[in-house]
Formats: structure tokens, C-alpha cells, sequence
């Protein structure tokens, strides 16, 4: 059986069974919908059903929250039509345009950042448009393309990337072998969790270990733009040997009055002056409210979710907190997302 799904904000509508989500036959269909993963995790194709009827595949909670399925809203990566349709994607705050480009990169600079992340600088063939915040596929010589995010500021011909090696990754366990001059390809922008350069309220930002790249580009920016609203960094690892960029870090502390940055150990192997626990823990015993606060956080997903949860009983609105999580290949596989 056929049906018919409209899309709005265009004239096209879609003619299609139910062997394909709304997200693939929209890009067959040649629309510029926005998505991200395409495996139901990052919330970038959200979507309002405005009628119709669609069943819905696994998908992660954060991307699609009980409350905003009750509003009528939905994935399309991860919605079938069982019924005629009338969608339309959700208009963001802000909105980004970046054209999405293949660029052809050379490794100009290799840094051990710390026993398991090494940070990548690439020469790219062309200067890459991106707000702070967003992520990229890179293809490194012989492997699958993978996901990662830039950690440096936008619309330069050089780009950084942090990667940790992950137990079993082979595309991560490659890039720890990476060399300077070698080729790597790059498609993108994508992502959803930049930077909202018009908000003017406080801002909290919190990474784990290599998440730390987004968050970095996030607050770099900011703070060249010379945003004026209190920003605060925390940043969580295991133990020492885990930390990377604090003296960068508290040198941009010690030039602008209104950056703090909160280095948090979770497993610290011996005494230490440094605050210790989890991330959430540290930034509950700081703050009483996030009302009006924009959260942009990246790292291990329970890490995320833990975030998510903790603003939201300070007041966040859903709309505040912006991240695009992150999971590994095996990851994905226990979801049935590979």
C-alpha cells in the first residue's frame, strides 16, 4: 500500500509504501531536509506531524523526548507512513545554511594530547563554512568514514579534530597512527549543536575526555565574538593523566572576566586539589537554576543524559540544551542501529 506525505514548506509530495522512512524518500525526492545521524540519535530531522499516522523505530530518547512525541512531533529518519501525511520540519532559533562540501584534507599537525586522544590539524582544500559546534565525516586512508567533531573556530582552511581511542575501534586505533602529510577526506558541515550567537542569557558548557572539541569551538567562539554573559566550562575526566588544554583553558579564564572553567576527576588516582565526583554532581553544587541558561554539551552519552536531566530540574527548557551525541560503532550495534 501507497501513501501520500506532504512536506511542507515545499511543492512536492511523496509517494511512498512503507518500506522507506520519510527522511529517505524526502532526500530521493531531491528535498534539502535536515538530518544528521539517520539512525534515530541526534534530533537533527525533527519533524511536526501535522496529520497522518506514522510508526516509529527505536530512537534515542534525547533526540525525541515522551513529551514532544505526545506534541505531535516525530523523527523522520525514524517514521514510516501507515497513512497519508502532512509533516513539516521544526524551525530552529537559529537557523544554519552551510553548504555541505567534500574537501580533501592534509594532516598538518599531529598532538599526543593525552595517552589515548590525539588532536589532528588538517589542511583542508578550501575554506570549510561551520558554526561552532558542528561535525564532520572524515575518511582517514583505508578506513570507514567516521564522525567527528571540529574544535577549532569556524570558516578557516585549517581544522582540528580530538580522537580517543576506543577499546575495538578500528577507525579510532588508525588515527592514533596518523602521520603528518597524510590524506584524509572530509564531508560536511552537520549537526545541530552550535553555537546560538543571538542568545544573550548565561552558558554552561560540559565535555567528557575528547567531547572536549565542540565544546572548545563553542566557547572560542563566544568569546571572540565577544559575547558578554557569564560562560562556564566544566570539563570531566577519569583521573590527571586524562586532562587536556587546562593551561589553555585558564589562561582564557585569566583574560576574560566572564569565563570559568571547572575541571572535574571522577577517579582521581591519588590526592588531588582538583574537584572530583561526576560532572552533573559538580555543576549541581554551582548552580541553583538554568532558567534562561543555553547548555551545549558533548561526551558519553550517559554523561549527556545526566546533564539533560539535571538542567532540566533547574529550569532549562528543552530547547536550551543542545548536543549531538556520540556513539561507538558497538554502540550502535546493541541499539540495532548498524
Amino acid at each position: 500500500m501507497s501513501y501520500q506525505v506532504k512536506v511542507r514548506g515545499t511543492d512536492k509530495t511523496l509517494t511512498m509504501g512503507e518500506d522507506k522512512t520519510i527522511l529517505e524518500a524526502a532526500l530521493e525526492a531531491g528535498i534539502d531536509y535536515p538530518f544528521g545521524c539517520q539512525s534515530g540519535n541526534c534530533g537533527a530531522c525533527k519533524s511536526r506531524l501535522l496529520a497522518g499516522e506514522v510508526e516509529m523505530s527505536d530512537y534515542s530518547e534525547y533526540a525525541l523526548t515522551d513529551e514532544e512525541r505526545e506534541q505531535g512531533q516525530i523523527l523522520a529518519c525514524s517514521s514510516v507512513p501507515v497513512a497519508n501525511c502532512d509533516v513539516a520540519w521544526l524551525d530552529l532559533e537559529e537557523t544554519v545554511q552551510h553548504t555541505s562540501q567534500n574537501l580533501d584534507c592534509t594532516v598538518s599537525s599531529v598532538e599526543q594530547a593525552t595517552h589515548d586522544i590525539v588532536v589532528l590539524q588538517l589542511q583542508a582544500s578550501g575554506a570549510m563554512a561551520f558554526s561552532a559546534g558542528q561535525y564532520a565525516s572524515l575518511t582517514l586512508p583505508g578506513q570507514p568514514a567516521r564522525d567527528f567533531s571540529m574544535g577549532g573556530e569556524p570558516y578557516g582552511e585549517t581544522l582540528e579534530f580530538h580522537i580517543r581511542a576506543i577499546d575495538g575501534g578500528q577507525v579510532s586505533a588508525a588515527a592514533q597512527k596518523i602521520q603528518v602529510g597524510d590524506k584524509i577526506a572530509l564531508s560536511g558541515p552537520m549537526g545541530l549543536a552550535f553555537l546560538c550567537e543571538l542568545h544573550t542569557g548565561p552558558i554552561l558548557a560540559a565535555a567528557g575526555g575528547s567531547g572536549l572539541a565542540p565544546i572548545k569551538a563553542i566557547v572560542e567562539t563566544a568569546l571572540a565574538k565577544g559575547m558578554k554573559q557569564p560562560i562556564s566550562l566544566y570539563f570531566g575526566a577519569r583521573d590527571e593523566i586524562d586532562l587536556y588544554l587546562v593551561d589553555h583553558f585558564e589562561a582564557m579564564a585569566a583574560k576574560h572576566a566572564n569565563f570559568t572553567f571547572v575541571p572535574v576527576l571522577s577517579e582521581p588516582s591519588g590526592a588531588t586539589t582538583r574537584r572530583t565526583g561526576f560532572l552533573h554532581d559538580a555543576i549541581a553544587e554551582d548552580f541553583t537554576t538554568m532558567d534562561g541558561s543555553k547548555i551545549y554539551t558533548a561526551g558519553p552519552p550517559p554523561m549527556v543524559d545526566a546533564i539533560r536531566d539535571l538542567t532540566a530540574k533547574l529550569g532549562a527548557r528543552a530547547d536550551d540544551l543542545h548536543a549531538d551525541p556520540f556513539y561507538t560503532v558497538h554502540e550502535l550495534a546493541d541499539q540495532g542501529k548498524t
